[in-house]
């Protein structure tokens, strides 16, 4: 039977998906081959890198780095740039080469949840800075330049436009209900199909109208505001979370981007995390209309991805 397509709104934003289940079985005459090769020598394997560039490290046991951040060569906003003022590192995941972040010791992934933390602490120290989001690009797809597993922290004085509008929106929320708007989502979806993954400190669940295929977010249930509060307990339950769900895109061989927003002057925020795999394309509809179709079922998404 060809299930009907729906329709759905985002939980408080104006935004709107059309779920289609059958188009994922529309014919094709492309196909589409990620073919990855290094073109030039890696400049995040530990023997390339220029120690003047480093600005943070976690060592291992043995006093070698495990993870390092370092300054971005390429920075798209500078301290000394004014008109696009901000700065811009590349958090360096492993020493090791061809290790997607997925694959890596949930111990490990713990410290790149810290090193985020620290980053985070050190560059909101700058008054100028309104806005830092860290994100990862994982794949062709993703907009990735580098093989090498890493991630970057982006801080700017500019607050984009989208997350303003969630900002106002999530504080009229709480205004009208006396109540968090994500604290409420995290009590409604931990009852739903969408639900992946529970514990004490984290929730997980495939949104109600996910943009992308197999979008996962990930929330504490404390309501912290940013990374830098989160406990011991919080950050190995979302390193433990992230490997599971990683693990899974990881089978599929899907692109992704991963990415934390955080407002400085706001101190009220519900902290999350979101993953976006990048299966599909948007087309015509998408870009010309702002709706987005996706034809996975988040309720087929989070079952694919608690499975054990």
């Amino acid at each position: 039977m060809q299930l009907k397509s729906q329709i759905r709104k985002h939980y408080f934003l104006d935004k709107y998906v059309i779920i289609t289940p059958s188009r994922a079985n529309r014919p094709r005459d492309i196909k589409e081959q990620t073919i990855i090769k290094r073109v030039k020598k890696c400049p995040f394997c530990p023997e390339n890198i220029i120690n003047k560039n480093i600005t943070d490290r976690i060592d291992d046991k043995n006093k070698n780095w495990e993870i390092l951040a370092i300054k971005n060569i390429f920075p798209s906003v500078t301290l000394n740039n004014p008109q696009a003022y901000g700065t811009q590192e590349v958090i360096i995941e492993t020493p090791k080469h061809g290790l997607d972040f997925g694959e890596l010791p949930i111990r490990q992934i713990e410290n790149v949840l810290k090193m985020y933390a620290k980053r985070t602490r050190a560059i909101s120290e700058n008054k100028k800075i309104e806005y830092i989001l860290i994100f990862k690009n994982k794949g062709s797809k993703s907009g990735a330049s580098v093989q090498h597993s890493h991630s970057q922290v982006f801080a700017t004085s500019l607050l984009p436009p989208d997350v303003y509008e969630e900002l106002e929106k999530a504080k009229r929320y709480k205004i009208k209900h006396k109540r968090c708007v994500y604290c409420d989502i995290i009590k409604k979806e931990m009852n739903s199909e969408r639900k992946i993954f529970e514990n004490n400190e984290v929730a997980v669940f495939a949104p109600y109208a996910s943009e992308f295929h197999f979008e996962t977010w990930f929330f504490t249930k404390r309501h912290v505001d940013n990374i830098t509060q989160l406990n011991k307990k919080e950050i190995r339950s979302l390193a433990t979370a992230l490997k599971m769900v990683l693990l899974k895109i990881h089978k599929l061989d899907l692109s992704y981007n991963l990415f934390i927003h955080q407002i400085i002057s706001d101190t009220d925020q519900h902290f999350y995390l979101k993953l976006q795999p990048r299966e599909s394309i948007w087309g015509g509809i998408e870009l010309g209309s702002g709706i987005i179709i996706n034809s996975v079922l988040p309720e087929k998404a989070a079952e694919f991805l608690r499975e054990k």
